[in-house]
């Protein structure tokens, strides 16, 4: 049983783009579903598909490479908040991830949206994880 599921989705990303994989499968929910948009969204991944196994369902997800470099679009994912240790940021204190070159995702109040676009709406909420 996983304890974790969000550690667990952004473990299998890692994980797939240590070894070079084109397509990652992961377990779905719909918060997973929710940070897919984001990531798709703000274009760390090339494109998903949400299926339906008669259980929980599976996100299948592209990820994207540079074409010359062979070198993923995301360096790095780092989960925030665990369930151990819920991390929260007000509107006026959202984190900025590599100077605003990488995205923080955050669970709020308007769903899950990505720190630049919780600035502009001024809402604060649960920081899931780093993207770079």
């Amino acid at each position: 049983m996983v304890t974790d599921p969000i550690a667990d989705y952004l473990t299998r990303i890692r994980n797939a783009i240590g070894a070079n994989h084109r397509v990652v499968e992961v377990p779905a929910s719909n918060l997973k579903k929710e940070i897919t948009k984001v990531l798709h969204s703000k274009g760390f991944i090339r494109n998903y598909k949400f299926e339906d196994d008669n259980k929980q369902g599976i996100i299948k997800i592209a990820l994207k490479y540079n074409p010359q470099t062979k070198q993923s679009a995301i360096t790095s994912l780092e989960r925030a908040s665990t369930p151990g240790l819920r991390k929260y940021a007000g509107a006026e204190a959202l984190p900025r991830v590599l100077n605003g070159l990488g995205i923080a995702i955050l669970s709020t109040s308007k769903g899950v949206i990505s720190d630049k676009e919780a600035r502009r709406e001024n809402v604060g909420g649960e920081v899931l994880c780093y993207v770079y």
